[in-house]
Protein backbone atom coordinates (compact mmCIF):
# COMPACT_ATOMS: atom_id res chain seq x y z
CA UNK A 1 0.00 0.00 0.00
CA UNK A 2 1.41 3.23 -0.53
CA UNK A 3 2.54 5.67 1.59
CA UNK A 4 -0.34 8.64 2.80
CA UNK A 5 -0.76 11.50 0.50
CA UNK A 6 -1.34 14.95 1.94
CA UNK A 7 -1.09 17.46 1.05
CA UNK A 8 -1.09 20.31 -2.37
CA UNK A 9 -3.18 37.59 -11.77
CA UNK A 10 -3.10 38.98 -9.13
CA UNK A 11 -6.03 42.34 -9.47
CA UNK A 12 -4.14 44.76 -7.80
CA UNK A 13 -0.63 44.08 -8.88
CA UNK A 14 -0.88 40.23 -10.06
CA UNK A 15 2.04 40.02 -11.03
CA UNK A 16 0.55 40.95 -14.56
CA UNK A 17 3.87 41.67 -16.34
CA UNK A 18 3.29 45.51 -16.28
CA UNK A 19 4.36 46.42 -12.69
CA UNK A 20 7.97 47.56 -11.72
CA UNK A 21 8.51 45.13 -9.12
CA UNK A 22 7.54 41.01 -8.96
CA UNK A 23 5.40 39.88 -6.32
CA UNK A 24 8.43 38.31 -4.46
CA UNK A 25 10.32 41.62 -4.78
CA UNK A 26 7.21 43.09 -3.14
CA UNK A 27 7.45 40.61 -0.49
CA UNK A 28 4.43 38.73 -1.46
CA UNK A 29 3.64 35.28 -0.94
CA UNK A 30 0.30 34.98 -2.82
CA UNK A 31 -0.42 31.26 -3.06
CA UNK A 32 1.09 27.66 -2.37
CA UNK A 33 5.41 27.98 -3.01
CA UNK A 34 5.19 31.32 -3.55
CA UNK A 35 4.55 33.30 -6.85
CA UNK A 36 4.50 30.81 -9.61
CA UNK A 37 4.92 27.85 -7.50
CA UNK A 38 8.70 28.73 -6.95
CA UNK A 39 9.68 27.98 -3.62
CA UNK A 40 12.27 31.08 -3.85
CA UNK A 41 12.87 34.05 -3.05
CA UNK A 42 16.05 36.32 -2.55
CA UNK A 43 17.50 38.22 -0.47
CA UNK A 44 16.32 36.93 2.94
CA UNK A 45 19.54 36.91 4.59
CA UNK A 46 18.62 34.39 7.36
CA UNK A 47 20.28 32.84 9.70
CA UNK A 48 22.12 29.55 9.24
CA UNK A 49 21.08 27.93 12.55
CA UNK A 50 17.98 28.71 15.07
CA UNK A 51 16.39 27.09 17.64
CA UNK A 52 12.59 27.06 19.09
CA UNK A 53 13.53 25.93 22.37
CA UNK A 54 15.68 28.31 23.29
CA UNK A 55 14.38 30.94 21.02
CA UNK A 56 17.66 32.00 18.81
CA UNK A 57 16.72 32.77 15.68
CA UNK A 58 12.93 32.98 16.36
CA UNK A 59 10.96 36.32 16.06
CA UNK A 60 8.05 34.66 17.20
CA UNK A 61 5.94 31.53 17.81
CA UNK A 62 2.07 31.61 18.46
CA UNK A 63 0.34 28.82 18.55
CA UNK A 64 -2.59 28.24 15.74
CA UNK A 65 -5.66 26.37 16.46
CA UNK A 66 -7.31 23.28 15.16
CA UNK A 67 -5.04 20.75 12.87
CA UNK A 68 -3.90 21.87 9.08
CA UNK A 69 -0.64 21.14 6.66
CA UNK A 70 -1.65 24.12 4.64
CA UNK A 71 0.90 26.94 3.97
CA UNK A 72 0.96 30.28 5.08
CA UNK A 73 0.39 32.90 2.56
CA UNK A 74 1.49 36.10 2.38
CA UNK A 75 0.38 40.06 0.86
CA UNK A 76 1.87 43.02 2.22
CA UNK A 77 2.06 42.55 5.48
CA UNK A 78 -0.61 40.20 6.05
CA UNK A 79 -0.81 36.66 6.64
CA UNK A 80 -3.44 34.35 6.09
CA UNK A 81 -3.76 30.60 7.40
CA UNK A 82 -6.38 27.88 7.34
CA UNK A 83 -7.36 25.49 9.43
CA UNK A 84 -9.72 22.98 11.03
CA UNK A 85 -10.65 22.86 14.26
CA UNK A 86 -12.40 19.61 16.04
CA UNK A 87 -14.95 19.77 18.13
CA UNK A 88 -13.06 16.67 20.10
CA UNK A 89 -10.26 19.21 20.91
CA UNK A 90 -6.79 17.55 20.22
CA UNK A 91 -7.13 16.68 16.71
CA UNK A 92 -4.12 14.53 15.83
CA UNK A 93 -2.50 13.16 12.66
CA UNK A 94 0.47 10.30 12.66
CA UNK A 95 3.18 11.47 10.86
CA UNK A 96 6.50 9.18 9.31
CA UNK A 97 7.25 7.13 6.72
CA UNK A 98 4.76 4.01 6.62
CA UNK A 99 2.64 2.40 4.35
CA UNK A 100 -0.94 2.54 6.06
CA UNK A 101 -3.97 3.87 4.57
CA UNK A 102 -6.62 4.04 6.66
CA UNK A 103 -8.44 7.07 7.84
CA UNK A 104 -9.00 8.80 10.62
CA UNK A 105 -11.54 8.40 13.17
CA UNK A 106 -12.66 12.02 13.89
CA UNK A 107 -15.63 12.78 11.88
CA UNK A 108 -16.66 15.29 14.68
CA UNK A 109 -18.69 18.64 13.96
CA UNK A 110 -15.70 20.91 12.48
CA UNK A 111 -15.34 24.43 11.92
CA UNK A 112 -13.54 25.06 9.06
CA UNK A 113 -11.71 28.68 9.30
CA UNK A 114 -9.49 31.61 7.79
CA UNK A 115 -6.99 33.45 10.13
CA UNK A 116 -5.69 36.62 9.31
CA UNK A 117 -2.16 37.87 11.43
CA UNK A 118 0.41 40.50 11.22
CA UNK A 119 3.17 38.71 9.24
CA UNK A 120 5.94 40.56 11.52
CA UNK A 121 4.23 40.68 14.79
CA UNK A 122 2.12 37.50 14.61
CA UNK A 123 -1.22 39.63 16.25
CA UNK A 124 -4.17 38.02 14.71
CA UNK A 125 -6.23 40.48 12.62
CA UNK A 126 -9.18 38.24 12.14
CA UNK A 127 -10.90 34.80 12.04
CA UNK A 128 -13.69 34.02 9.92
CA UNK A 129 -15.21 30.68 10.03
CA UNK A 130 -15.92 29.62 6.67
CA UNK A 131 -18.59 26.21 7.52
CA UNK A 132 -19.05 24.77 10.41
CA UNK A 133 -20.45 20.64 10.72
CA UNK A 134 -19.07 16.58 10.52
CA UNK A 135 -16.96 16.32 7.81
CA UNK A 136 -18.60 14.98 4.41
CA UNK A 137 -15.28 12.78 4.08
CA UNK A 138 -12.78 10.88 5.79
CA UNK A 139 -8.98 12.05 5.65
CA UNK A 140 -6.14 9.88 5.96
CA UNK A 141 -4.43 9.44 9.60
CA UNK A 142 -1.45 11.33 8.30
CA UNK A 143 -3.73 14.13 7.07
CA UNK A 144 -6.14 16.76 8.15
CA UNK A 145 -8.96 18.38 6.72
CA UNK A 146 -7.27 21.50 5.77
CA UNK A 147 -4.55 20.64 3.38
CA UNK A 148 -5.12 23.27 1.06
CA UNK A 149 -2.61 26.07 0.89
CA UNK A 150 -5.19 29.43 0.39
CA UNK A 151 -4.12 31.82 -2.45
CA UNK A 152 -4.66 36.09 -2.47
CA UNK A 153 -4.08 39.03 -4.72
CA UNK A 154 -3.82 41.25 -2.04
CA UNK A 155 -7.68 42.31 -2.38
CA UNK A 156 -9.17 38.87 -1.71
CA UNK A 157 -8.64 35.39 -0.15
CA UNK A 158 -9.60 32.12 -1.27
CA UNK A 159 -9.87 29.01 0.57
CA UNK A 160 -10.90 25.57 -0.87
CA UNK A 161 -11.90 23.46 1.84
CA UNK A 162 -12.78 19.66 -0.39
CA UNK A 163 -15.95 19.00 0.24
CA UNK A 164 -16.79 21.49 2.30
CA UNK A 165 -16.37 24.06 -0.59
CA UNK A 166 -14.66 26.83 -2.33
CA UNK A 167 -14.78 30.45 0.38
CA UNK A 168 -13.83 33.88 -0.99
CA UNK A 169 -13.40 36.77 1.22
CA UNK A 170 -11.47 40.41 1.26
CA UNK A 171 -8.13 40.80 2.94
CA UNK A 172 -10.57 42.39 5.34
CA UNK A 173 -12.72 39.64 6.38
CA UNK A 174 -15.66 40.54 4.62
CA UNK A 175 -17.68 37.77 3.34
CA UNK A 176 -17.80 37.69 -0.78
CA UNK A 177 -19.11 34.42 -1.89
CA UNK A 178 -18.62 30.44 -1.45
CA UNK A 179 -19.33 27.41 -4.29
CA UNK A 180 -19.82 23.96 -3.34
CA UNK A 181 -17.93 21.90 -5.87
CA UNK A 182 -19.29 18.88 -4.80
CA UNK A 183 -18.43 16.21 -2.92
CA UNK A 184 -14.64 15.03 -3.71
CA UNK A 185 -13.85 11.42 -3.08
CA UNK A 186 -10.11 11.23 -3.27
CA UNK A 187 -8.20 8.18 -1.90
CA UNK A 188 -6.53 5.15 -3.32
CA UNK A 189 -7.21 4.87 -7.01
CA UNK A 190 -6.90 0.91 -6.69
CA UNK A 191 -8.89 0.93 -2.93
CA UNK A 192 -11.75 2.85 -3.58
CA UNK A 193 -12.73 2.72 -0.41
CA UNK A 194 -10.33 4.85 1.29
CA UNK A 195 -10.82 8.28 1.62
CA UNK A 196 -7.94 10.43 1.85
CA UNK A 197 -8.88 13.76 1.68
CA UNK A 198 -7.92 16.62 -0.79
CA UNK A 199 -4.91 18.53 -1.20
CA UNK A 200 -4.75 20.71 -3.94
CA UNK A 201 -4.53 24.09 -3.60
CA UNK A 202 -6.64 27.03 -5.52
CA UNK A 203 -4.87 29.48 -7.81
CA UNK A 204 -5.68 33.24 -8.68
CA UNK A 205 -5.12 33.97 -12.64
CA UNK A 206 -6.52 36.69 -14.82
CA UNK A 207 -9.37 37.38 -12.56
CA UNK A 208 -10.51 33.98 -11.75
CA UNK A 209 -10.07 30.71 -8.97
CA UNK A 210 -8.93 28.07 -10.80
CA UNK A 211 -8.90 24.43 -9.06
CA UNK A 212 -8.00 20.92 -9.44
CA UNK A 213 -10.49 18.62 -8.40
CA UNK A 214 -9.34 15.09 -9.62
CA UNK A 215 -11.27 12.13 -7.62
CA UNK A 216 -12.28 8.76 -7.94
CA UNK A 217 -15.45 9.25 -10.65
CA UNK A 218 -16.32 12.88 -12.08
CA UNK A 219 -13.01 14.94 -12.24
CA UNK A 220 -12.74 18.25 -13.27
CA UNK A 221 -10.96 21.47 -13.11
CA UNK A 222 -13.15 24.28 -12.65
CA UNK A 223 -12.57 28.54 -13.40
CA UNK A 224 -14.73 30.73 -11.03
CA UNK A 225 -14.64 34.48 -11.42
CA UNK A 226 -12.92 36.00 -8.58
CA UNK A 227 -15.04 38.59 -7.28
CA UNK A 228 -18.71 36.88 -7.76
CA UNK A 229 -17.84 33.22 -7.65
CA UNK A 230 -19.79 32.49 -11.02
CA UNK A 231 -18.44 29.39 -13.10
CA UNK A 232 -16.65 31.00 -16.19
CA UNK A 233 -15.53 27.11 -17.53
CA UNK A 234 -15.86 23.61 -16.32
CA UNK A 235 -13.35 20.65 -18.20
CA UNK A 236 -13.96 17.23 -17.18
CA UNK A 237 -11.22 14.97 -16.49
CA UNK A 238 -10.72 11.70 -17.50
CA UNK A 239 -8.43 11.43 -13.89
CA UNK A 240 -7.76 9.23 -10.80
CA UNK A 241 -7.81 11.07 -7.42
CA UNK A 242 -4.56 13.44 -7.50
CA UNK A 243 -3.40 16.07 -4.88
CA UNK A 244 -1.19 18.66 -6.89
CA UNK A 245 -1.91 21.99 -7.53
CA UNK A 246 -2.24 23.45 -11.12
CA UNK A 247 0.22 25.96 -12.21
CA UNK A 248 0.05 29.01 -14.85
CA UNK A 249 3.01 28.70 -17.25
CA UNK A 250 3.01 32.44 -18.43
CA UNK A 251 4.68 32.08 -21.98
CA UNK A 252 4.95 34.51 -24.43
CA UNK A 253 2.98 33.36 -27.11
CA UNK A 254 0.47 31.94 -24.88
CA UNK A 255 -0.25 31.01 -20.99
CA UNK A 256 -0.53 27.47 -20.61
CA UNK A 257 -3.08 25.93 -17.40
CA UNK A 258 -0.25 22.94 -16.02
CA UNK A 259 -1.99 20.34 -14.57
CA UNK A 260 -0.12 16.96 -12.49
CA UNK A 261 -2.16 13.69 -13.52
CA UNK A 262 -1.79 9.89 -12.88
CA UNK A 263 -3.23 9.16 -16.37
CA UNK A 264 -1.27 12.71 -18.23
CA UNK A 265 0.11 15.74 -17.04
CA UNK A 266 -2.08 18.12 -18.92
CA UNK A 267 -1.81 21.55 -20.77
CA UNK A 268 -4.68 23.80 -20.99
CA UNK A 269 -5.83 26.88 -21.69
CA UNK A 270 -6.43 28.91 -18.91
CA UNK A 271 -9.22 31.69 -20.55
CA UNK A 272 -11.29 28.60 -21.97
CA UNK A 273 -10.37 25.59 -20.32
CA UNK A 274 -9.42 23.88 -23.80
CA UNK A 275 -7.32 21.40 -23.18
CA UNK A 276 -3.90 21.94 -25.29
CA UNK A 277 -1.53 18.69 -24.87
CA UNK A 278 -1.43 15.79 -22.93
CA UNK A 279 1.63 13.55 -21.84
CA UNK A 280 1.09 10.33 -20.21
CA UNK A 281 3.53 8.30 -18.47
CA UNK A 282 3.06 8.91 -14.98
CA UNK A 283 2.72 7.74 -11.62
CA UNK A 284 -0.90 6.10 -10.47
CA UNK A 285 -0.77 8.57 -7.42
CA UNK A 286 0.77 12.33 -8.53
CA UNK A 287 1.10 15.20 -5.92
CA UNK A 288 3.83 16.90 -6.54
CA UNK A 289 3.18 20.96 -8.12
CA UNK A 290 4.41 22.17 -11.72
CA UNK A 291 7.12 24.24 -11.78
CA UNK A 292 9.19 26.49 -14.50
CA UNK A 293 12.12 28.43 -15.39
CA UNK A 294 14.08 29.66 -18.64
CA UNK A 295 11.40 28.14 -21.19
CA UNK A 296 10.80 24.48 -18.96
CA UNK A 297 8.38 22.99 -17.24
CA UNK A 298 9.29 20.29 -14.49
CA UNK A 299 6.49 17.57 -13.63
CA UNK A 300 7.31 14.65 -11.54
CA UNK A 301 5.69 12.01 -9.38
CA UNK A 302 6.95 9.76 -6.92
CA UNK A 303 5.00 6.22 -6.68
CA UNK A 304 6.47 3.53 -8.17
CA UNK A 305 7.65 2.01 -10.67
CA UNK A 306 7.20 4.90 -13.03
CA UNK A 307 8.58 7.57 -10.31
CA UNK A 308 9.44 9.96 -13.56
CA UNK A 309 10.98 13.34 -13.82
CA UNK A 310 9.91 15.30 -17.22
CA UNK A 311 11.28 18.85 -18.07
CA UNK A 312 8.55 19.97 -21.11
CA UNK A 313 8.98 22.87 -23.44
CA UNK A 314 6.27 24.74 -23.92
CA UNK A 315 4.20 25.33 -26.74
CA UNK A 316 3.15 21.64 -27.18
CA UNK A 317 0.10 20.42 -29.17
CA UNK A 318 -1.67 16.83 -29.01
CA UNK A 319 -0.39 14.03 -27.43
CA UNK A 320 3.33 14.18 -26.51
CA UNK A 321 3.79 11.03 -24.46
CA UNK A 322 7.43 9.47 -25.39
CA UNK A 323 7.41 6.22 -27.30
CA UNK A 324 8.87 3.08 -25.48
CA UNK A 325 12.54 3.83 -25.11
CA UNK A 326 12.50 7.19 -25.90
CA UNK A 327 13.79 10.18 -23.27
CA UNK A 328 12.98 12.98 -25.32
CA UNK A 329 11.11 14.39 -28.31
CA UNK A 330 10.41 17.73 -29.45
CA UNK A 331 8.28 18.74 -26.68
CA UNK A 332 9.98 16.68 -23.94
CA UNK A 333 13.74 18.62 -23.17
CA UNK A 334 14.67 15.40 -21.15
CA UNK A 335 13.25 12.68 -18.65
CA UNK A 336 13.97 10.29 -16.22
CA UNK A 337 12.31 7.48 -14.37
CA UNK A 338 12.75 6.49 -10.92
CA UNK A 339 13.95 9.76 -9.57
CA UNK A 340 10.52 11.25 -8.87
CA UNK A 341 9.64 12.42 -5.81
CA UNK A 342 6.19 11.30 -3.77
CA UNK A 343 5.13 14.43 -2.09
CA UNK A 344 7.04 17.45 -2.50
CA UNK A 345 7.34 19.59 -5.42
CA UNK A 346 10.60 20.06 -6.92
CA UNK A 347 12.57 22.96 -6.71
CA UNK A 348 14.65 24.86 -9.50
CA UNK A 349 17.20 27.04 -8.59
CA UNK A 350 19.98 28.98 -10.28
CA UNK A 351 20.01 26.15 -13.39
CA UNK A 352 19.60 23.26 -11.27
CA UNK A 353 16.68 20.94 -10.77
CA UNK A 354 16.44 19.27 -6.95
CA UNK A 355 13.76 17.08 -6.31
CA UNK A 356 13.54 15.46 -2.81
CA UNK A 357 11.47 12.39 -2.20
CA UNK A 358 9.64 11.29 1.08
CA UNK A 359 12.26 8.86 1.92
CA UNK A 360 15.00 11.86 2.16
CA UNK A 361 16.88 11.12 -1.24
CA UNK A 362 17.08 14.45 -2.55
CA UNK A 363 18.26 14.40 -6.63
CA UNK A 364 19.97 17.31 -8.20
CA UNK A 365 19.73 17.67 -12.15
CA UNK A 366 21.22 20.16 -14.42
CA UNK A 367 17.84 21.88 -16.04
CA UNK A 368 18.95 22.21 -18.98
CA UNK A 369 20.90 19.20 -20.08
CA UNK A 370 19.04 16.63 -17.28
CA UNK A 371 22.23 15.61 -16.54
CA UNK A 372 22.18 14.02 -12.92
CA UNK A 373 24.97 15.48 -10.56
CA UNK A 374 23.74 13.67 -7.35
CA UNK A 375 21.07 11.20 -5.68
CA UNK A 376 22.12 11.36 -2.18
CA UNK A 377 20.02 10.79 1.24
CA UNK A 378 20.01 14.02 3.60
CA UNK A 379 21.04 12.80 6.44
CA UNK A 380 17.40 12.92 8.78
CA UNK A 381 15.23 10.71 11.15
CA UNK A 382 13.17 8.12 10.69
CA UNK A 383 9.71 10.35 9.88
CA UNK A 384 10.97 11.63 6.07
CA UNK A 385 9.94 14.68 4.30
CA UNK A 386 6.50 16.11 3.29
CA UNK A 387 6.67 19.47 2.94
CA UNK A 388 8.43 20.97 -0.50
CA UNK A 389 11.70 22.45 -0.08
CA UNK A 390 12.08 25.80 -1.01
CA UNK A 391 15.78 28.17 -1.52
CA UNK A 392 17.21 31.53 -0.58
CA UNK A 393 20.59 33.31 -1.17
CA UNK A 394 22.27 30.14 -2.23
CA UNK A 395 20.62 27.90 0.07
CA UNK A 396 17.77 24.92 0.20
CA UNK A 397 15.41 24.70 3.10
CA UNK A 398 14.34 21.08 3.72
CA UNK A 399 11.23 20.76 6.25
CA UNK A 400 11.18 17.40 8.00
CA UNK A 401 8.06 15.96 9.15
CA UNK A 402 9.84 15.49 12.93
CA UNK A 403 10.38 19.32 12.87
CA UNK A 404 13.86 19.58 11.68
CA UNK A 405 15.12 21.98 9.25
CA UNK A 406 17.88 20.98 7.19
CA UNK A 407 19.77 23.78 5.22
CA UNK A 408 22.01 22.96 2.82
CA UNK A 409 23.90 24.78 0.34
CA UNK A 410 22.98 24.84 -3.27
CA UNK A 411 24.79 23.63 -5.96
CA UNK A 412 26.10 20.34 -7.71
CA UNK A 413 27.13 18.23 -3.88
CA UNK A 414 24.83 17.84 -1.39
CA UNK A 415 26.44 19.79 1.31
CA UNK A 416 24.53 20.00 4.89
CA UNK A 417 24.87 23.93 6.56
CA UNK A 418 22.97 23.11 9.84
CA UNK A 419 19.85 21.03 11.37
CA UNK A 420 17.51 23.34 13.35
CA UNK A 421 14.92 21.85 15.46
CA UNK A 422 11.30 23.25 15.64
CA UNK A 423 10.39 20.93 18.62
CA UNK A 424 6.86 19.65 16.94
CA UNK A 425 6.13 17.79 13.53
CA UNK A 426 5.95 19.84 10.48
CA UNK A 427 3.76 18.99 7.27
CA UNK A 428 3.69 22.64 5.69
CA UNK A 429 5.63 23.52 3.02
CA UNK A 430 7.75 26.89 4.43
CA UNK A 431 6.79 30.40 3.17
CA UNK A 432 9.48 33.36 2.97
CA UNK A 433 8.88 36.91 3.37
CA UNK A 434 11.22 40.57 3.20
CA UNK A 435 13.94 38.20 5.43
CA UNK A 436 11.68 35.96 7.19
CA UNK A 437 11.23 32.03 6.92
CA UNK A 438 7.39 31.03 8.15
CA UNK A 439 7.24 27.52 9.26
CA UNK A 440 3.60 26.11 10.10
CA UNK A 441 4.21 23.51 12.68
CA UNK A 442 1.40 20.63 13.88
CA UNK A 443 0.35 23.39 16.53
CA UNK A 444 2.76 26.69 15.93
CA UNK A 445 3.11 28.91 13.62
CA UNK A 446 6.98 29.92 13.76
CA UNK A 447 9.09 33.29 12.08
CA UNK A 448 12.93 32.37 11.50
CA UNK A 449 15.16 35.90 11.00
CA UNK A 450 18.12 37.60 12.01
Amino acid sequence: MAKSVLLPVLLLCIGCHQCPLSAEEKGHWPSFRGPDASGVSEGMKLPDKWDAATGEGIRFKVEIPGLAHSSPVIWGDRLFLTTAVSSKGEASFKPGLYGSGEASEDRSVHEWQILCMDKKTAKILWTKTATKGAPKDKRHIKATYANATPATDGEHVVALFGSEGLFAYTVKGEFLWKKDLGRMDVGAYDLPSYEWGTASSPIIYDGKVIVQCDQQKGSFLLAADLKTGKTVWTTPREELPSWGTPTIYPGKERAELITNGSNFIRGYNPATGEELWRLGGSSKITAPTPVFSDGLIIVSSGRGPQRPVFAIRPGATGDITLRDGETGNNFIAWSKTRRGGYMPTPLIYRSEVYVLNNDGILACFDLKSGTEHYADRVPHRSFGFSASPVAADGKIYLAGEDGLVFVLEAGTKLKLLAVNPLGEPLMASPALSDGTLYLRGSRHLFAVGK
